[in-house]
């Protein structure tokens, strides 16, 4: 059998955690595929990418039963994720209030509701919990405790009983990570991605362009959660430094696609252009967002935010998790929310030819991974 080979560039989203605990979460689910499917998957160990370590990893993925051979290059920014990581949640509360004030004035919250009502419920209820679970917490064991003590007494144990439980209950609902990621993208709109972030993508870029004229039979640039709106600004600084077009083994890939969290905002004039700049760049991109993900936009074409058409080719797909997975293992509900936000990286319990190691591994290219999966009643 002919030697399939592909070239995957990962961007992935706001996470401090990086290449490390991708590549043991690559390992994982390559391993739940060859269980599913018999073929043997080897995936090597990391290594720095050809611009150094601090712009990308690599590691190969060697599928010998279908004879495909992966480049797998794992482009990093969780070091300048990790600078503006807000550890102090007093720190956070005070941030937060300033970035939701700031989603206030420049959000199209009216044109979000439109297009997905979950993603608006998922950005406002972070700060609401953040105040009533504490509050609730404090206050009925000190009304409750007023019963016998004096208030002042059942106050201060209300308070202590709100500190040791209301922070694990809004770690389970992912609420300071939600109220993280909205106070970066605050600033991230309003600001600019700023001079390091800017030359990181550039970095990509380079990378990328390099790697197109390659003896590749596809490559692959796969986007994650806020990967996607980083994303649309390397494709533009890619197809720039390309002339203008790309070869037609390249596809984009959006997974878990929150474009509108910056694409919706008045001030982010910046990355208006950037779409607007790519609306009339062909090439091809898919979209692979979930329904019940309230945190990604389902069936929202990301070009359409700002202009009437495109010259993209376009797949707006759900990933149907639901078919795929035992009732048991499925992440729904509140308490699932990041992880399911996180099942676009990896394998279910029966084979999809849109999960994670299928698209990245399989012999499959995406186009055809997309026509068999369409076929699926």
């Amino acid at each position: 059998m002919e030697k399939f080979k592909r070239k995957v560039f990962y961007l992935g989203g706001f996470d401090p955690r990086g290449v490390r605990f991708y590549h043991q979460l690559y390992r994982e689910q390559a391993a739940r595929h060859a269980a599913l499917t018999g073929e043997t998957l080897a995936v090597g160990g990391r290594q720095a990418g050809a611009a150094g370590s601090i712009v990308s990893a690599h590691w190969t993925v060697d599928n010998p039963q279908a004879g495909v051979e992966i480049d797998y290059e794992y482009l990093r920014w969780e070091d300048l994720i990790g600078k503006v990581w807000i550890r102090n949640p007093l720190n956070l509360a005070l941030r937060a209030a300033r970035a939701y004030a700031g989603h206030a004035r420049q959000m199209d919250f009216l044109r979000m509701r439109r297009l997905r009502k979950g993603p608006v419920v998922t950005i406002l209820y972070p700060p609401l919990l953040a105040v009533l679970i504490p509050l609730l917490l404090a206050l009925a064991p000190a009304l409750l405790l007023s019963l016998l003590l004096p208030f002042w007494i059942g106050a201060i144990i209300g308070i202590a009983f709100s500190a040791f439980l209301s922070g694990r209950i809004l770690a389970k609902l992912v609420v300071p990570w939600l109220l993280r990621f909205m106070t970066y993208h605050g600033a991230l709109a309003a600001q600019g991605p700023g001079a390091a972030l800017d030359e990181r993508i550039d970095q990509f870029a380079a990378r990328m362009a390099q790697e197109l004229d390659g003896n590749w039979d596809e490559v692959q640039l796969v986007t994650h959660s806020a990967g996607t709106i980083l994303g649309m600004r390397l494709m533009r600084r890619l197809i720039a430094l390309r002339g203008g077009s790309l070869p037609d083994h390249f596809v984009m890939l959006g997974l878990g696609q929150v474009v509108p969290v910056i694409g919706l905002r008045r001030d982010a004039t910046w990355y208006h252009d950037d779409l607007r700049a790519l609306a009339d760049k062909a090439f091809r991109y898919v979209d692979i967002s979930s329904p019940p993900d309230g945190a990604a936009y389902y069936n929202v074409n990301p070009f359409r935010l700002v202009a009437d058409a495109h010259a993209a080719r376009v797949d707006m797909l759900s990933p149907r998790f639901h078919l795929f997975y035992e009732p048991d293992n499925y992440h729904g509900g509140w308490s699932n929310k990041y992880e399911a936000h996180f099942d676009y990286l990896r394998v279910g319990d029966r084979l999809s030819p849109l999960d994670f190691i299928s698209l990245t591994a399989g012999r499959r290219t995406v186009d055809d991974a997309v026509a068999a999966f369409r076929t699926i009643p």
